[in-house]
């Protein structure tokens, strides 16, 4: 039975407009997420496809599940390890110790059981706190709540710290879905990210709580710095004093953001928006091109005073939020370019902007949030200035 069909025994007036859409118009962005929607063109000419907005989230969505499976393990994973050192400390340890699940870091089970402690009150907060606002838009301007929340609340809740205070998660997604998105008309016409919006607001307005040592490992006495922080102080190749290999990196076995940290999980994902095309590899690859270019005349350049001009570009690319960022942040197709040439340098500028961030800014060695949110900001400028190199070429031929 459809959800309109319990409407119906409920309401027996229920009809589109009527009591119940009225009050509750998040009815419609569940009955489209579970069925196919019945609304199609109705006038001439018609452009239809089967891949709607609702398909289009919902496979974002199925693309984060392998981050999703990572953020659960690697943060039990760091939290068991901490707690053999400093021992276990509040609710979710007491929670885990009475159903005696154990503290081992080396049982997948105990992992995830304890990262999920961690993940799940921080989504819950964050689906509550941003849905309720998406619905008082949506009510105030009578049309539904659509699936783009879905996405923007799974990729906010993953690039935060396991440690973030959830009224400040709250805070932080309302901060996104109202000034990234609603202020400018919602879904579909956002430029920011409004994932990344969010996460910008409380790294600027809560830095305490968004960096430095004692953030990334929720275990009471515990400071470590991230990999980035490390090589920016000394060098990555410190890196392999505190145990930190490539291969940690990249499989995601290093402290971070909750489901920022394996390049591995956002590689799996792209290759299924990439298979399905919902990302544009015009985007990826202009990243790419541009994260590796500038690495490589950064380490032909070098520095005696600077260490992180020797990164190599396979670094950058496991180190901090760059693939997830790659993946989830920079193939949006709303906040970006929507030109096929305005899309190879919309991607290069911000694989540049990462690696001149993380370098000539050693002070703030994650980049990958500024960058995207800087390629937002030109990228309608990128656009335009494509347009009118078209139409001039064009115009060429007929003189």
């Amino acid at each position: 039975m459809g959800l309109r069909n319990f409407f119906d025994r409920i309401e027996p007036n229920f009809e589109k407009g009527g009591k119940w859409e009225k009050y509750f118009p998040i009815y419609e962005m569940v009955e489209s997420f579970l069925y196919t929607p019945k609304t199609v063109t109705t006038a001439a000419p018609h452009a239809r496809s089967y891949v709607d907005m609702k398909r289009i989230m919902t496979y974002v969505v199925i693309a984060t599940i392998p981050c999703i499976l990572m953020a659960l393990y690697n943060t039990g994973y760091q939290t068991n390890m901490a707690i053999a050192e400093f021992g276990p400390s509040g609710w979710r340890a007491a929670i885990i110790s009475a159903l005696g699940i154990g503290f081992n870091p080396a049982s997948v089970f105990a992992n995830m059981a304890h990262g999920l402690l961690y993940f799940l009150p921080i989504y819950i907060v964050t689906l509550v706190a941003g849905g309720i606002f998406e619905v008082i838009f949506a009510t105030v301007r009578k049309h539904e709540v659509n699936e783009g929340f879905l996405v923007s609340s799974m990729l906010y809740a993953l690039i935060v710290p396991a440690t973030t205070p959830l009224w400040q998660v709250a805070l932080g997604i309302i901060f996104g879905v109202v000034i990234g998105k609603e202020v400018f008309g919602g879904t579909g016409k956002n430029f920011l990210n409004p994932a990344l919006t969010g996460r910008a607001f409380l790294y600027f307005a809560y830095p305490a709580q968004l960096s430095g040592d004692s953030v990334w490992v929720p275990v009471d006495g515990f400071t470590g710095a991230t990999a980035l922080a490390v090589s920016a102080s000394d060098g990555v190749q410190a890196l392999a004093a505190r145990g930190i290999t490539w291969w940690d990196s990249f499989y995601g076995f290093i402290p971070g953001s909750m489901g920022e940290t394996s390049t591995l999980a956002a590689i799996l994902g792209l290759i299924f928006l990439l298979v399905t095309k919902i990302a544009n590899y015009r985007m990826v690859v202009g990243c790419l091109a541009g994260m590796i270019g500038f690495s490589l005349l950064l380490n032909a350049i070098g520095s005696d005073t600077n260490p992180m001009f020797a990164m190599p570009w396979y670094w950058h690319l496991v180190l901090g939020g760059y693939a997830f960022g790659l993946v989830f942040m920079v193939t949006e197709p709303v906040s970006g370019a929507h030109t096929n040439m305005g899309r190879y340098i919309y991607g290069a500028l911000i694989g540049f902007m990462v690696v001149m961030i993380r370098v000539i800014n050693p002070a703030f060695p994650e980049g990958m949030m500024l960058a995207i949110l800087f390629g937002n900001v030109f990228a309608p400028l990128i656009d335009y200035f494509v347009v009118q190199a078209n139409i001039k070429r064009r115009a060429k031929r007929h003189v």
